[in-house]
């Protein structure tokens, strides 16, 4: 991490090329830059140094624009980027007022803060990975927040997840029409998956209660391939979202299956009947929320330790920072009772990453044109997009360094750094190592 300091200095680390170990960087941070600021903190906690504090300190200074920044990415940035800070008077002040901004963007009618414009394309998105770290930032910010974050959660839940035969990362909301999937990114999206199942289990494990029904949220869980026992699979596999007739308005709306909490300004009948209004029937495998499904099974193989980026090309490239994400959310769940499971599986997860692709004791190497998209590919303009600052590649060329994780795909459609370091891999790889050591909570971040 110390050479990676100083080679991005002010800027922010986003990929790092497989050959060379060169990163790609960017000024503000994009919807990356929270794990760069928590990896920041997470060596200031390991070495107690000053000097990686006050680094850690800038940098999550560095992140307070985006506070007032119309993404629901604001979770990853915003959240992760300060959570590893609880003592830090800064980082607590920069989170609550991130918490406070995300909360006056949930749109009541939808029941969700919407993806927003920042990154450029369709606003009005609810997409997997705009779930993470906004939940227990919304759910910071009292119990305003707390009913918020399970209305956002449970929502995304409905859409991504549904009673389809896997999850459908990426939804688009017409006021005419309703809610429709997106082709882009596409149901076999590993990291959309990974996504998911770290918001659920940072509602199941949430130090003031879950977020909802534990055992609807554990049935979740399973379906998302967590190895749990137990649970109880709701009807349709999510809560029903009611429509029509059946839709609550004024007072009733604490009534409704994903609420908004009665203090948080409730839409009018219509206006809430349109926005639950069922999605697209034509989407291949999906029924649409509140119909009656056959109870879900529990996944009948356990994934890949490491999935592809793309799970209906499994010759096609790894995503270890997919790999990554799943292990920290594993770890999460491996807090609850009778989890032992998700603790073990976790634990290979954290093994194959450090056996297989770190630089000095992997043989994974791989080669990619470095070009900006947005969070997950698909949508989006641009690692910078809206500041007229893209990401670039600092030209000095040198041997690749030990300990990159390798095999991190950002964005295989528009093969974006399909196998590189990426520099949320590498948060949630630290994060899982910390914890496995006993320096991190999980139910901490």
């Amino acid at each position: 991490m110390a050479v990676t300091r100083g080679e991005v200095g002010v800027r922010f680390p986003l990929s790092a090329d497989p050959g060379t170990g060169v990163w790609t960087t960017t000024r503000r941070g994009s919807w990356t830059g929270g794990f760069w600021a928590g990896l920041l903190w997470l060596r200031a906690r390991h070495t107690g140094e000053a000097a990686d504090r006050a680094a850690a300190e800038a940098c999550t200074a560095r992140l307070a624009d985006w506070a007032e920044a119309d993404t629901a990415t604001r979770g990853l940035i915003l959240w992760y980027g300060t959570a590893l800070a609880p003592d830090s008077a800064a980082a607590a002040t920069l989170r609550a007022h991130a918490a406070r901004a995300c909360l006056g963007a949930l749109d009541p009618e939808l029941g969700l803060v919407p993806w927003g414009s920042a990154f450029g394309g369709p606003r009005l998105l609810a997409r997997a990975d705009a779930v993470p770290g906004l939940v227990p930032l919304l759910a910071s910010a009292g119990p305003q927040g707390r009913a918020a974050a399970a209305s956002h959660l449970h929502r995304h839940l409905a859409l991504c997840v549904g009673a389809s035969p896997r999850p459908a990362p990426a939804w688009e909301y017409a006021p005419a029409t309703g809610w429709r999937p997106l082709a882009e990114p596409a149901p076999g999206w590993s990291r959309g998956r990974a996504w998911l199942l770290l918001a659920v289990a940072d509602a199941l494990v949430h130090p003031d209660g879950a977020l909802g029904d534990p055992d609807h949220l554990r049935a979740v869980a399973r379906r998302l391939g967590a190895p749990l026992t137990g649970g109880r699979p709701a009807e349709g596999s999510v809560p029903p979202t009611p429509s029509g007739d059946d839709v609550p308005s004024g007072d009733d709306v604490a009534t409704y299956a994903n609420p908004i909490a009665a203090d948080v300004s409730a839409p009018s009948t219509g206006r809430l009947a349109r926005a639950a209004r069922p999605v697209d029937h034509a989407a291949p495998g999906f029924l649409p929320v509140g119909d009656t499904a056959p109870s879900a099974p529990a996944p009948a193989a356990a994934p890949p330790l490491v999935p592809p980026a793309d799970e209906d090309r499994p010759d096609g490239p790894l995503d270890t920072s997919a790999a990554a994400i799943t292990a920290v959310a594993l770890l999460k769940l491996a807090t609850l009772p009778g989890a032992e499971s998700c603790a073990r599986r976790a634990e290979a997860i954290l093994h194959r990453l450090v056996g297989a692709h770190l630089s000095g004791t992997a043989t994974g190497t791989g080669t990619s044109t470095e070009t900006g998209t947005g969070p997950g590919g698909g949508t989006g303009s641009g690692a910078d997009a809206g500041t007229g600052n893209g990401p670039d590649l600092d030209p000095a060329p040198g041997p690749r360094p030990a300990g990159m994780l390798l095999d991190g795909c950002h964005d295989a459609p528009t093969a974006t750094a399909v196998r590189h370091e990426l520099i949320w891999g590498d948060f949630f790889l630290a994060l899982g190592l910390a914890v496995l050591t006993g320096e991190v909570d999980p139910r901490d971040v």
